[in-house]
């Protein structure tokens, strides 16, 4: 009855702490506003600012772009301003970045959790097309391919196609992965599901992972691969590449071709 009892209390207690366990694994929020003179030094500029609050950053110059806006959702660790180096090889394509900020990163108001950053990435990407017009792309990165898969099921304007970088499957199967003896689906309240919320996409998906990748393993990314839809899915694999040096590792004409695979269907 007693070793009954314990087991009664460690169960409680992990439920209990299970959402804060969460979150300290899964979230690094950072509070740091860019300051004009970091967005000036970039070239960038708040996108739908909206009093002290805004909704992503963009080129200063918002020059025209022939072939589409990209809405980009990053990773977990750092902030949009963090992905400038995004821009250029986009921009160099004809495309438009939006460098989406989640909730509570970047100094913007909020909470993290996924409920909290689809929601703000619908609007996000309802406000760009509003603005934009078609074609409309999303780019994940680590966890923000979670959160662009989301967006993408739910969204409530067109979307021509997705780009995801260093992607996992589900959180489910990663958690498992790092702490095998941890009763992960009693812990997790989010879920990204990226297996889920894609399987029915209508339009292309690249999936580029990084062969050394030690925070999201690259089976992941194979296992996400596996369960699109076929005709619509295409992999590339960056060969000596981590988690955060792939950029680093990218050869110049993989922005082309990911993108190139995207546009398919669009005249």
């Amino acid at each position: 009855m007693r070793r009954k009892r314990v087991w009664l209390f460690l169960v409680i207690a992990i439920l209990l702490g299970g959402c804060n366990m969460q979150n300290r694994f899964l979230y690094f929020p950072n509070d740091d506003r860019p300051t004009a003179a970091m967005l000036e030094a970039e070239r960038l500029a708040f996108w739908q600012a909206s009093g002290a609050d805004y909704r992503g950053l963009a080129a200063a110059d918002d020059a025209p772009s022939p072939r589409g806006t990209i809405v980009l959702f990053h990773g977990n660790g750092g902030t949009a301003f963090d992905r400038a180096f995004y821009l250029e090889p986009l921009a160099d394509l004809g495309f438009r970045v939006i460098l989406a900020e989640y909730p509570k990163y970047g100094g913007r108001p909020g909470k993290v959790g996924e409920k909290p950053f689809v929601a703000d990435g619908l609007e996000t990407v309802r406000l760009a097309h509003a603005r934009y017009g078609d074609p409309l792309y999303l780019l994940g990165e680590s966890l923000g391919c979670g959160v662009a898969a989301a967006v993408a099921r739910q969204s409530p304007v067109p979307i021509a196609g997705i780009l995801l970088f260093t992607p996992w499957d589900t959180l489910a199967a990663v958690a498992k992965s790092l702490f095998p003896f941890l009763p992960v689906n009693m812990l997790l309240t989010d879920k990204y599901d990226s297996i889920e919320n894609l399987k029915s996409f209508p339009k292309n998906i690249a999936v580029v992972g990084a062969e050394r990748d030690e925070i999201l393993p690259v089976k992941h990314a194979y296992r996400l691969y596996e369960s699109l839809p076929e005709g619509r899915r295409r992999m590339w694999l960056i060969e000596g590449a981590g988690h955060n040096d792939w950029p680093y590792y990218a050869r110049p004409s993989l922005w082309r071709e990911v993108t190139d695979f995207v546009r398919i269907d669009t005249p």
